[in-house]
């Protein structure tokens, strides 16, 4: 499903090239719970942003679902993220001038999706996470626990093939953080490919295999 060949990434500075990531090579299959860990500065977001294609300043390979990203333009790389993606970020990232129904239906408008339609499939959404109540609340109405589990909620909406979690239980009180670890669990077990950045071994303790980043290098997978 995804396939990462000699990925750098750099930076220049006034005594020449700063490197974040050096020759990275991973595989990664259809329906994988991995997780990403490393110390502070070891280049786990970075990798991360590469994989959702928001970062376009590196160089080597990178294919997804036997596309080559590093061959398409800024729009097909785009319309790839938007159609097999879904994100969940530690600080939320929700809109906060928008309800709950309205953040989940932002990622639905992405994929030309009919009104009515959408409305049908955020009402199961909302049925299937048990947030029904909030629907016409705003971000800064919930708690913490209940934002991310909007969070995800958005991040599943449009049925990805693929999560990418940053840190996504690191604003929550470990029940909380449980209750979100539990949930991906779930989602992996119904198909879909989770990768996770995370400092936990608890959670890391949800996947199948661990990915270890230190200064820039895979030390271990």
């Amino acid at each position: 499903m995804i396939a990462l060949r000699n990925v750098e990434k750099f930076f220049e500075s006034g005594v020449g090239k700063t490197f974040v990531l050096r020759r990275i090579n991973v595989d990664i299959k259809a329906g994988e719970f991995v997780s990403i860990m490393g110390p502070s500065g070891a280049g786990k977001s970075t990798l991360l942003h590469i994989l959702g294609m928001h970062d376009s300043a590196w160089t080597g390979e990178f294919t997804f679902l036997e596309q080559p990203v590093h061959k398409l333009g800024k729009k097909e790389r785009a319309e790839l993220r938007n159609k097999n993606i879904g994100f969940v970020f530690q600080s939320y990232h929700l809109l906060d001038n928008m309800t709950v129904y309205e953040n989940l239906e932002v990622p639905l408008s992405y994929r030309d999706v009919k009104k009515a339609e959408r409305e049908s499939i955020v009402c199961d959404v909302l049925d299937r996470f048990q947030i029904v109540g909030k629907r016409n609340l705003y971000p800064t109405q919930l708690s913490g626990g209940q934002q991310q589990l909007v969070g995800v909620a958005r991040a599943v909406i449009a049925n990805p093939k693929v999560i990418l979690a940053d840190e996504p239980t690191g604003n929550l009180h470990s029940d909380q953080g449980k209750e979100i670890m539990e949930l991906f669990k779930r989602l992996n077990e119904s198909g879909t490919t989770i990768l996770q950045v995370t400092h936990s071994e608890f959670n890391a303790s949800y996947g199948d295999r661990i990915i270890k980043l230190r200064d820039g290098w895979v030390v271990n997978d």
